[in-house]
């Protein structure tokens, strides 16, 4: 339902910023000669019933924006194929296909809705002169669409899925087929393949095999391998699709978000500095894009994507300039004027910033910046939490208690359908009610209230739902750990610490907390040895640390 709800939300942000997202065809081009360019988009090919190359290249370019969720862009290459050659029935099907829903956008609005229902009506007039898997793709694709298009498109969802399954059975060797079947099965349960104790969904082993057959016939297929990523990131498995996420890291340079999908495998995998790098290729490649398309519509939401994961894995990186920056390239892009416009979805990303600074223990800069205006509910009340956070962490705790009230009270006017990414508002900044308990009772020296709170603090941060950049971006077992260790009670920090590399591998504040926690039990080679591993994972890090959380004292600053 969350999720549901969200997309909505994501769709009214798009209209209301004045982007396309997909809500109507991006205007064609005038008569005559095309303005329309290719980009740099691999070499990827389906041949098509079409007598021109120039009509079979813009239909190429089409099906692998498609696959990389650049959906006006595919209309924008799918409409050239049909300029070029009118009676192309499957470039008629591409831009049908690419007005519908997808895993981040699984709702319709009525104009999307109508130049789909519009464009599947010339693809059937013209599949008569189509290949017969091309007109197995066209007759599927018409159970996907009604007109009017319905409020619930449940029903709809499901009955493409099985059209699908349909024309898989019978082109059992087309990896397209086999792809876009895979797509039409988690359309039904966007971000939903896996519960969170690690079980498939119903549908999601359907999906993987679908997506395993077509790596199989096309291993540099772009949607199969970028499908593959999202099928198994949430996994208790994510390594198997570390073989995708190598394959498309330079399968689509144009392509941001295919250059960009790897790092949702690197983090799952420990490697922080890989990621690094994988979105900075991913925001230049936006930069090329931007120079090149003035119109950019939903798309806007990938690109600004890139540098919130990037913020994001700098912090656990320990590069804080780089975090810093990345952050407030995050800020920047969504100005108090657009967040009024949606802030049920765009309030959260003004928290990037904060974030950031919380992470980096920048307690003055903290309770220096002025609060966000009040009508702002989200990044209001998380500016009250940061702020608490902040004065008790510069030894201020009646300060802080009182922050913690205001906090409380801010929380209470966020509306029930605002949200942070994947998950409703409330429920990701209700976890900072505990956490300030946490920090507050650890500051005042109550080391036993402290740990029960902190503890509450990270059942209340298990229970969101997967996303990235996580909701709670800075893990409260760092706090949680570092409390642990200055209660003496190194066997429960290590295993806090072991449970966090369990979740997010190779992170350097868990391989610091956990090689101190191992320390005090006098267990000095497994110490040394995860300390050696700290050191790694903080090469290149401007920022020294002591502690898992700079809210929280070394023991040598403790003492």
């Amino acid at each position: 339902m969350g999720r549901l709800r969200l997309v909505s939300v994501i769709i009214n942000v798009a209209s209301i910023l004045g982007l396309a997202a997909c809500a109507s065809r991006p205007p064609s081009p005038p008569e005559g000669e095309s303005v329309w360019k290719p980009f740099e988009l691999g070499s990827y090919h389906r041949p098509v019933t079409t007598d021109s190359p120039e009509a079979q290249q813009a239909f190429d370019q089409g099906l692998i924006w498609a696959f990389a969720f650049n959906h006006d862009e595919a209309v924008r290459a799918f409409d050239e194929a049909r300029r070029l050659d009118p009676k192309m029935a499957i470039a008629a099907w591409g831009i049908a296909l690419v007005h519908g829903p997808h895993i981040n956008n699984p709702s319709m609005t009525e104009p999307a809705a109508e130049a789909a229902w519009k464009a599947l009506g010339q693809a059937r007039a013209l599949a008569a002169g189509a290949s017969p898997v091309e007109q197995a793709l066209i007759q599927a694709l018409g159970a996907r669409y009604a007109w009017p298009n319905p409020e619930d498109r449940t029903s709809l969802d499901l009955a493409y899925a099985q059209a699908m399954a349909e024309v898989a059975k019978r082109f059992p060797d087309d990896a397209d087929v086999a792809t876009l079947y895979a797509e039409a099965l988690m359309d039904t349960r966007p971000w939903s393949q896996w519960t969170r104790d690690g079980k498939p969904e119903p549908g999601t082993l359907d999906v993987l095999a679908s997506l395993e057959r077509a790596l199989a016939l096309a291993p540099d297929h772009p949607g199969a391998n970028h499908l593959s990523i999202h099928a198994l990131e949430a996994s208790p498995r994510p390594e198997r699709a570390a073989a995708a996420a190598e394959r498309l890291r330079s399968l689509a340079p144009d392509a941001s978000h295919l250059v960009h999908m790897p790092a949702h495998i690197d983090v799952r995998l420990g490697d922080w500095s890989r990621a690094v790098d994988t979105n900075k290729r991913a925001m230049e490649a936006d930069r090329r894009y931007a120079k090149r398309q003035k119109e950019i519509g939903f798309y806007r939401i990938y690109m600004a994507h890139n540098p919130h994961f990037l913020s994001w894995v700098a912090m656990m990186q320990g590069r804080r300039e780089l975090s810093l920056e990345a952050a407030k390239t995050v800020v920047d892009g969504v100005s108090v004027e657009q967040t009024r416009a949606a802030p049920n979805f765009l309030d959260a990303f003004r928290t990037a910033l904060q974030e950031a600074r919380k992470r980096f223990g920048q307690w003055d800069a903290i309770v220096a910046e002025p609060l966000p205006p009040a009508d702002l509910f989200v990044s209001r009340a998380h500016a009250h939490f940061v702020r608490a956070v902040a004065l008790a962490s510069l030894d201020r705790p009646d300060e802080a208690e009182a922050e913690r009230a205001v906090f409380a009270e801010a929380l209470e006017r966020v509306p029930a359908d605002w949200y942070w990414g994947a998950n409703e508002a409330r429920s990701v900044l209700a976890v900072g009610l505990p956490y300030l308990d946490g920090e507050i009772a650890y500051r005042r020296g109550h080391l036993k209230e402290s740990i029960v709170k902190l503890r509450e603090a990270v059942a209340s941060e298990d229970a969101l739902k997967y996303d990235e950049p996580p909701a709670w971006t800075t893990p409260s077992r760092h706090a949680l750990g570092a409390v642990y260790l200055a209660a003496g009670q190194p066997a429960n920090a290590a295993a806090v610490y072991g449970e966090d590399l369990r979740r997010f591998p190779g992170n350097g504040w868990s391989l610091l907390g956990e090689s101190q926690a191992l320390a005090a039990q006098g267990k000095k080679a497994e110490a040394a040895a995860l300390e050696a591993q700290y050191r790694r994972a903080w090469d290149g890090a401007d920022t020294p640390i002591t502690t898992s959380c700079l809210c929280v004292k070394s023991a040598a600053e403790a003492h």
